[in-house]
């Protein structure tokens, strides 16, 4: 019996497709594989050492779903920007080269860091889709999440017209005693708001601000942090809350009384690069830990659990977060922080006292 033209014609197809399809499933095994060797030698590193700004409950859950998936152990250090970067260099000038991985919220960072040679050149898998700002074309330090920096108030002590709108309403006599902020010598992001708003009001903005006896904590995300200070009610606003963690959790919640105002005269918004060191004792983990905190799995849990903007373009948000594209942001130069950093804090202190 003759065989159709049309089953002649499929039976070619297959036969021409045979070898494709072959060559797609040797592919998909030799990156199985290569993923596999890659986790073999991670776990045969034992840990990854990880120093981040991120709020510390933020970090012990996402160290630990990073254990649970590959079977590496995370040790996690979490602590302020500039309290970071500290470490990191006593530690460097006493020998000890035990980093791996490092999350600032100061962007100056990584421009010393890498004038010292101190960072290792390493793309995360899916880099090239990565959201404006969140890029880095010579491909050492990559923006892993961002948060704007807005005024948090308890509403049980401001409300109506009392509401600030700028950040100039903030040196009205008024909140003389009412105010808290974090320190610039601790917490990087604050570096990056100083900057931000001496570039639109001068020196002088600060000085006026001071004149209020604004109460000092550390960092931003520590037990003594603004927005649990405001919280609490010990005082009636802040000066800098990043507007993710509790900041952005609590709002949310029935009945609370916190919230926040996002001046019209701008936000400084806060990127957070993270980068491998050099001389990275772990440094298969280290890629690892890198890759995995930049899937859309871990970036989608930042953004949903957290209230943070983040470098993955599949992200979505959820409907009651303002869009960046809708907020007047005041982004500054990673080269001005780090050329300004130290006269900020000099400045800072001899302005606050402290």
């Amino acid at each position: 019996m003759k065989r159709s033209r049309s089953a002649s014609s499929s039976s070619s197809a297959r036969k021409r497709l045979a070898p494709l399809v072959l060559l797609a499933l040797v592919v998909a095994a030799g990156g199985a594989s290569a993923q596999d060797a890659r986790v073999a030698e991670a776990r045969r590193e034992g840990k990854v050492v990880w120093h981040t700004a991120l709020a510390l409950d933020s970090a012990q859950r996402l160290a630990t779903r990073f254990e649970q998936t590959y079977g590496v152990k995370v040790e996690a250090h979490r602590s302020g920007s500039e309290r970071i970067l500290q470490r990191v260099m006593q530690e460097l000038a006493a020998g000890i080269k035990n980093a791996d991985v490092v999350n600032t919220s100061d962007t100056g960072h990584y421009v010393l860091l890498r004038r010292k040679n101190l960072l290792a050149r390493y793309t995360p898998a899916g880099a090239e889709r990565f959201a404006d700002g969140f890029r880095d074309p010579d491909g050492y330090a990559w923006g892993w999440r961002a948060f704007p920096i807005v005024v948090p108030y308890n509403t049980r002590h401001v409300a109506g017209a009392d509401v600030p709108h700028t950040w100039k309403d903030l040196l009205e006599p008024k909140w003389k005693n009412r105010l808290v902020m974090s320190h610039p010598g601790y917490a990087g992001s604050v570096v990056t708001q100083i900057i931000a708003l001496e570039k639109l009001y001068g020196w002088d903005f600060w000085a006026q601000l001071a004149k209020n006896r604004v109460m000092l904590v550390q960092s931003i995300h520590d037990p003594g942090r603004t927005v649990r200070t405001v919280l609490s009610g010990e005082r009636a606003a802040g000066v800098n809350g990043a507007d993710y963690g509790l900041l952005y959790t609590e709002r949310r919640r029935p009945g609370t009384t916190l919230a926040a105002a996002y001046p019209r005269d701008g936000v400084p918004l806060i990127f957070s690069p993270t980068a491998i060191m050099s001389f990275a004792p772990h440094p298969s983990a280290a890629r690892l830990f890198t890759d995995f905190i930049f899937t859309r799995e871990i970036q989608q849990l930042l953004a949903d659990g957290e209230g943070l903007y983040v470098a993955h373009p599949d992200v979505t948000y959820p409907a009651d977060r303002p869009k960046l594209s809708e907020l007047k942001v005041l982004v500054v130069d990673p080269d001005e922080i780090d050329r300004r950093t130290e006269d900020v804090k000099k400045r800072f202190v001899e302005l606050f006292g402290a």
